[in-house]
């Protein structure tokens, strides 16, 4: 994909043409978001914070255009600066100036976790909420005890939902560095992700959220839990490196990294033991032991 990255890089009309056709697109090819996304970050990470807000200032007019016409409203475009293209670039331009990963990362869960308690001061009732928007996607020949798990389901969903738009948001970050190191140097997105950790105090903050989700009860450990749910990203992007870098120790690099990916996505279970290895780097100094 470096053709596209080069192609964004040749000016704002190219980059702005990419980044609108692909919002558009991912109305029916959601993974499109992402590379929509990817698009500002780049010109961020590259260009600066004007330039990349130039983009996505331009980008939302576009949308908002197009989405009149074809959809008859401009909503679309709202919500696409607001959730994905506004906090891309921001995070953008801590991750331009501040230079680590790790750090972009914590501030982007933390305003997912903002936006949990956020939208918890909003309505207190949110796992409701939820049960009804699942009850509407369920076949009407769903059984019996599927509305018990679902009431069971439907008070995480609001930290499973702030989880996975961190995650696409951040995917769009990662894909815009790679771009960024493809082109103007090759092998630092590699080196930049298999080295992040995380702050102590972040850390710390995580574990006693973790315990007062188990040790509460009611309203304080749903809330807690959702919080705990938005965090764990971080720890699963950290365990994600250190394993990564175990597995390219060993003599059979080229084959035990990317069966440790397809685990990953094969067997989701698999992520709590990522998300402990993540959490326990932090004291334990799992990869500079491998180098060792």
């Amino acid at each position: 994909m470096d053709w596209l990255a080069a192609y964004i890089m040749r000016g704002r009309i190219q980059a702005m043409s990419v980044a609108a056709t692909l919002a558009l697109a991912s109305l029916f090819m959601p993974p499109a978001s992402i590379v929509s996304s990817a698009t500002v970050a780049l010109v961020t990470l590259r260009l600066g914070a004007f330039e990349g807000l130039w983009v996505l200032s331009c980008s939302s007019l576009v949308a908002a255009l197009v989405g009149v016409i074809l959809l008859g409203n401009f909503q679309f475009a709202l919500i696409y600066a607001l959730v994905l293209w506004l906090p891309v670039w921001l995070i953008g331009i801590v991750l331009r100036e501040g230079r680590h990963l790790s750090l972009a990362i914590e501030i982007a869960v933390s305003m997912g976790v903002l936006g949990v308690l956020g939208y918890y001061l909003y309505n207190p009732e949110a796992a409701a909420l939820w049960l009804e928007m699942i009850k509407l996607m369920m076949p009407a020949d769903a059984p019996i005890d599927a509305e018990q798990k679902l009431q069971v389901i439907s008070h995480y969903m609001t930290g499973v939902a702030a989880a996975g738009t961190i995650c696409s948001l951040l995917f769009g970050l990662f894909l815009g560095r790679w771009w960024q190191a493809n082109l103007y140097n090759p092998g630092g997105f590699r080196q930049e992700f298999l080295s992040m950790t995380s702050h102590f105090a972040f850390t710390a903050v995580s574990i006693a959220i973790v315990v007062l989700a188990a040790a509460s009860s009611g309203m304080i450990s749903e809330i807690s839990w959702n919080l705990a749910i938005v965090l764990l990203v971080l720890y699963a992007l950290i365990g994600t490196a250190v394993l990564h870098t175990l597995f390219a120790s060993m003599r059979l690099a080229k084959y035990t990294v990317p069966m440790f990916y397809i685990t990953l996505f094969m067997i989701p279970h698999v992520i709590v033991l990522v998300v402990l290895v993540g959490l326990g780097d932090k004291w334990l100094n799992l990869r500079k032991k491998i180098q060792i």
